[in-house]
């Protein structure tokens, strides 16, 4: 009497497609990204392989065309669709800033300024442009390097909030050190910015402190 054939364990597609995404480990659905691996390496274990390069997926999908070709396993094709999903998902985050009120989503502002900033290794500060019912007109660096009074300058951004017609701005910035605490340079600029601001009847609305890890809210602290 012949025995049964094993079963043969289900591929990354074959388990998304009969059960879903959720079920999928963060490897398995970058090796569906990916679809092949290497000589010796399938896509499961290249994958497994670029996420602990990255420190995970956010690393990953923060690297830039230059770093990702560095990378085992990743030429032209595999660099490409990587770069593509990850401006896929900071734009599906800008698109809902875009379409409903920032306020009402803090998370996704954190998310969003996070996904900008969280991977730089020196200091960028950002500003999102929001409307009347504060949703995003624009998102603009308007620093890099130490952040301090002088390197932000308070006129640039009052100037460019006024070009976009703002009504109302957010002010993010990364810490690389992973010291997600204001310093004392952060809060003069807070100051500073929202008292330029408030002269030509622009609110500041909050600053966020980002790390790799976490994303620090002023005004959820009191400071504004």
């Amino acid at each position: 009497m012949s025995s049964l054939p094993s079963s043969r364990p289900e591929r990354p597609r074959e388990r998304l497609l009969a059960h879903g995404p959720h079920v999928l480990t963060s490897a398995e659905l970058l090796a569906i990204i990916l679809r092949t691996g290497t000589p010796g390496c399938d896509a499961v274990a290249l994958a497994h392989l670029l996420l602990q390069r990255c420190d995970g997926l956010r690393g990953l999908l923060a690297c830039d065309a230059t770093r990702l070709q560095r990378l085992p396993g990743l030429g032209s094709a595999k660099t490409c669709q990587i770069l593509a999903i990850s401006e896929i998902s900071r734009r599906a985050l800008e698109e809902e800033l875009r379409t409903g009120e920032t306020l009402d989503k803090p998370g996704r502002v954190k998310q969003y300024c996070t996904a900008q900033l969280a991977h730089l290794d020196i200091e960028h500060c950002i500003a999102l442009y929001l409307d009347s019912r504060f949703r995003l007109i624009a998102c603009e660096e308007v620093a890099r390097g130490t952040l301090s009074q002088a390197s932000v300058y308070p006129r640039e951004v009052v100037k460019a909030a006024l070009r976009h017609h703002a009504a109302a701005l957010i002010l993010a910035h990364n810490h690389p050190s992973g010291v997600a605490e204001a310093s004392q340079a952060d809060l003069a600029l807070t100051r500073h910015l929202r008292t330029a601001l408030g002269l030509v009847d622009v609110r500041l609305l909050d600053h966020l402190i980002v790390t790799r890890n976490s994303a620090v809210s002023l005004a959820e602290q009191g400071v504004l």
